[in-house]
């Protein structure tokens, strides 16, 4: 005779959410440096005196549709 077999209950992952948390920060902090480079700086805001950064992302802020001149 044979007898049924119940499926076996998946256990839940748990998300080690303290672990994850800095890490999380730090990388929208990065993600935050990247936009300003990006968006903001040679503006108003301008931390450097010069056009170098500007011009490195010269074609990133084309690409994201931030107008630059």
């Amino acid at each position: 005779m044979m007898q049924a077999v119940a499926p076996a209950i998946p256990t839940p992952i748990r998300i080690p959410i303290r672990e994850i948390l800095p890490w999380a920060v730090f990388i929208g902090l990065l993600a935050l440096l990247a936009l300003y480079f990006v968006s903001a700086e040679q503006g108003a805001t301008a931390v450097f005196a010069n056009m170098y950064v500007h011009e490195f992302v010269h074609d990133g802020r084309h690409l994201l549709a931030f107008p630059c001149h």
